[in-house]
C-alpha cells in the first residue's frame, strides 16, 4: 500500500459514515446479550501469529468450537500480517460498509479506528454484554477511547515492552543486571560483545517495533512527538534517538550485522540460541519461545532504560516511560448485523479461563484482572513485566497516529541500505525526518479539519 492510500485514512470518517448510512447498523438480537446465532457466521479479523502458527490454528479451532457450543454460530477468522495490512483493512472495510464484525487491533491503531466513527461505542448495555468494564485491568483501558464515556475498545491482551537478558552471559562478564540508562546499557553491550556473541538482538526490518525506540527515547527526553495538533518529529530529540538506534549496528557494532534484515522473530531466535546477551523491546510473549530453547532457565526480564541516550539521569520535562500501552483491543463494526454475537465472542475470549489459557499458550498477559492476578501469582519472573506496564504511556490519541507511526517506521525503512554499509549520514537522516514531519503534520491537519 502506498503513502497516498494511507493518507486517505483522513477521509475515512466522512466516507465511512456515508457508507454506514447505506449499510445500516442493526443488531442481531434484542439486546439481552444471549445471542442466538444458529445458521450465522461471525467474521473476526486478527493479526497473524507467525511465531506460533500451529498453536494459533489450534487456539482458533478451540475458540470456534466453544463459540459454536455457546451461540450456535460459526466463526470465520481473517488475518493481517503487518501494520500496513491492518490500516488497509480498517480503511477499506469502513469505506465499503462491510467486512469483519470484530477487529482485533493493536492499541496504537485504536485512535485511528475511533476517528472513523465506524465502531460501536461501549455504553453500559454493551459493556454488560462483553462481561462488564470492571473485569479488566484498569491500565489496559487507557487507550480504549479519548474518555471513559467515549470508548470503543475492549482490552484483550497486555504486552508491555521489556528487555530479556542472558543471566549466564551477564554473570560471566561480571554484570549484575541491566543498566537503567541507555548509555549504561550500551556500555554493558560493548562488554558483552565478542567471541561470536553480540550485546543486543533487535530486528531492524520488523514491521512493528523500530519506531518504538524513537518514541520511547524522545519521550524520555521530553518530546511526546505530538503536541496538540503539532507534530514534533524533525527535532533534535528524535534525531538523537535514531542516531543511537542506528549506531548500535554501524558505529558501536553491538548488534549482529545481519540484524538489518531481521524481524523480531529472527532476533528472538538469535537470543534464544545464546548468540546475543540481550533482546531489546520484547514482550512476555517471547517466554514461550525462550522456554523451549537452549536458554531455558538462563534468562530474565528487566524494565527497559528510562533515561535517554546522552543523559545520566532523567532530564527536566522528560517522561520516564518504559513502554507504550501495548497489546490488542477488540472493536465491533457499526455496520455489523451480528453485534450481539460479536459481544458474545468478546465475552468468551476475555473470560477468566480463556485469558489464562491464552497466556499459557502465547505468553501475552491477560487484560482480565482476575486472570492477570492468577498469572502474576503463578510466575514471579513476570514482576519486571508488570513493573514496565505500570510505567507505560499511551501513544497520542489522535486519528493521525496510524500515519505518524508509519512515518516513523519509514525512517528506518529508508535507512536500511545505508545501515548495511557505512551508516546513515546526518544529511540523510535529517531529510528522512523532514519528510516524516511533513507527512505527520499533514495527517494531523486532516484529522483536525474532520473534527
Amino acid at each position: 500500500m502506498n503513502r497516498a492510500t494511507l493518507r486517505a485514512i483522513g477521509l475515512t470518517a466522512a466516507l465511512g459514515m456515508g457508507a454506514l448510512g447505506l449499510a445500516g447498523c442493526g443488531q442481531d438480537s434484542g439486546g439481552d446479550g444471549n445471542a442466538s446465532g444458529s445458521g450465522k457466521t461471525l467474521d473476526v479479523l486478527v493479526g497473524a501469529n507467525a511465531n506460533h502458527a500451529d498453536q494459533f490454528r489450534a487456539w482458533q479451532q478451540h475458540i470456534a468450537d466453544a463459540f459454536k457450543k455457546q451461540t450456535g454460530a460459526d466463526l470465520k477468522f481473517e488475518t493481517f500480517a503487518s501494520a500496513n495490512d491492518e490500516l488497509q483493512k480498517i480503511q477499506t472495510s469502513v469505506v465499503a460498509g462491510q467486512g469483519p464484525d470484530v477487529y482485533q487491533i493493536g492499541t496504537t491503531f485504536t485512535p485511528t479506528a475511533y476517528s472513523t466513527g465506524a465502531f460501536v461505542k461501549l455504553d453500559q448495555a454493551m459493556w454488560d454484554k462483553v462481561g462488564g468494564r470492571d473485569r479488566f485491568v484498569p491500565a489496559t483501558l487507557g487507550i480504549s477511547g479519548p474518555a471513559q464515556q467515549n470508548q470503543i475498545a475492549v482490552p484483550f491482551t497486555d504486552r508491555p515492552y521489556v528487555l530479556a537478558y542472558n543471566t549466564d552471559l551477564f554473570k560471566e562478564a561480571g554484570i549484575d543486571k541491566p543498566a537503567t540508562t541507555w548509555d549504561g546499557l550500551l556500555a554493558q553491550a560493548k562488554k558483552l560483545t565478542g567471541n561470536g556473541v553480540y550485546g543486543f538482538a533487535t530486528g531492524y526490518a520488523d514491521n512493528y517495533t523500530p519506531w518504538k525506540f524513537a518514541w520511547a527515547m524522545a519521550n524520555q527526553a521530553g518530546n511526546p512527538l505530538v503536541d496538540g495538533n503539532k507534530a514534533r518529529i524533525d527535532e533534535p530529540t528524535v534525531k538523537n534517538a535514531y542516531q543511537a538506534y542506528f549506531g548500535w549496528l554501524t558505529k558501536d557494532k553491538v548488534v549482529n550485522p545481519a540484524a538489518v534484515g531481521w524481524n523480531d522473530t529472527q532476533a528472538a531466535a538469535d537470543f534464544a540460541s545464546g548468540k546475543s546477551a540481550m533482546m531489546l523491546m520484547t514482550t512476555v510473549s517471547s517466554k514461550v519461545t525462550f522456554d523451549n530453547s537452549a536458554i531455558k532457565g538462563k534468562y530474565a526480564y528487566a524494565v527497559m532504560p528510562t533515561v535517554p541516550p546522552g543523559q545520566s539521569s532523567a532530564p527536566a520535562g522528560g517522561a520516564p516511560v518504559s513502554s507504550i500501552i501495548s497489546g490488542d483491543n477488540l472493536v465491533i463494526a457499526k455496520y455489523s448485523q451480528n453485534q450481539d454475537l460479536a459481544a458474545a465472542y468478546i465475552k468468551l475470549i476475555t473470560s477468566d479461563d480463556e485469558q489464562v489459557n491464552y497466556n499459557k499458550t502465547f505468553g501475552d498477559l491477560p487484560a482480565n484482572a482476575a486472570a492477570a492476578k492468577k498469572v502474576e501469582q503463578s510466575d514471579p519472573s513476570l514482576a519486571p513485566v508488570l513493573d514496565s506496564a505500570s510505567q507505560s504511556k499511551s501513544t497520542p490519541f489522535t486519528g493521525a497516529w496510524g500515519d505518524i507511526q508509519l512515518a516513523l517506521t519509514n525512517v528506518v525503512v529508508q535507512s536500511r541500505q545505508a545501515l548495511s554499509g557505512s551508516g546513515v549520514s546526518d544529511s540523510a537522516l535529517e531529510a528522512a525526518l523532514e519528510k516524516a514531519q511533513k507527512d505527520s503534520q499533514a495527517s494531523l491537519d486532516r484529522a483536525a479539519s474532520s473534527q
